[in-house]
């Protein structure tokens, strides 16, 4: 029986590369986005039965549709990657409240919508998986995208030691900064970070689908950044906070 993936955020970036690792694994994919033409350029290039599922998730309409989908027990999802996310650029006393609000509910609500809408069947099936892209910023107090990441840290942890009995594993990935669309919309580029500081998209998607397999609740990305994640909690925060991470990580 061939296994079935959604994956939100897919038309680029991670959400790109997850599609690419999960359909060279076997995978029929639905993927995504907002952006319908990219969604269906990318599945014209991947060998797998692909169901291309536009939708904006910052909006009830949207992220209902995207619910709808996995709840579909004729069709069932075995592999949710939550994906999607955006970040305000603007330090938090300039940002439009409107945006924060926007981004705090893609980055930490839609995940447990989403995840609320996949478990039932996961259960019922007596297997699953629900991988939440968090980031490593998600640890460090350097904004309010931070604050939403958390959030996808503890909610997956929280999760994973839930369900694990019901044979579903709930992993959070955390990322540091990685090559792709996102820091370009940021305006974040390659220059302003070492270039000894960027992961590669495929070695961060490999890391996360092995934590996955591997049911571990919190996987770090990339060597660099495991290596550096013990030091985290000893930094002071109005050090961290300096970091400028905020936004501008995964």
């Amino acid at each position: 029986m061939q296994m079935r993936a959604l994956i939100t955020g897919a038309s680029a970036g991670l959400g790109a590369e997850f599609a690419r690792r999960l359909a060279a694994d076997g995978f029929s994919l639905v993927l995504v986005a907002r952006d319908a033409e990219r969604l269906e350029a990318l599945a014209a290039t991947l060998p797998v039965a692909i169901e291309v599922l536009p939708a904006d998730l910052t909006t009830e309409d949207g992220l209902e549709l995207v619910a709808e989908r996995l709840a579909d027990a004729a069709r069932p999802v075995d592999v949710l990657v939550n994906n999607a996310g955006f970040a305000v650029a603007e330090p938090f006393h300039a940002s439009a409240i409107a945006d924060e609000r926007r981004m705090h509910e893609l980055l930490a609500w839609v995940p447990t919508r989403l995840a609320h809408a996949a478990l039932p069947g996961m259960r019922e099936r007596g297997r699953g998986g629900i991988l939440n892209v968090a980031s490593l910023a998600g640890r460090l107090p350097s904004g309010t995208y931070s604050a939403a990441k958390a959030h996808v840290i503890a909610l997956s942890r929280s999760l994973a030691a839930q369900y694990r009995s019901d044979g579903v594993v709930v992993t959070a990935l955390l990322p540091g900064f990685v090559a792709t669309e996102f820091h370009e919309r940021m305006g974040v580029a390659p220059t302003s970070v070492p270039r000894a500081g960027w992961a590669d998209a495929s070695s961060v998607v490999r890391d996360g689908l092995r934590g996955l397999r591997t049911r571990r609740a919190v996987v770090i990305a990339d060597w660099r950044y495991r290596l550096a994640a013990p030091i985290i909690p000893f930094i002071p925060d109005r050090v961290a906070a300096s970091f400028g991470l905020g936004g501008r990580t995964s």
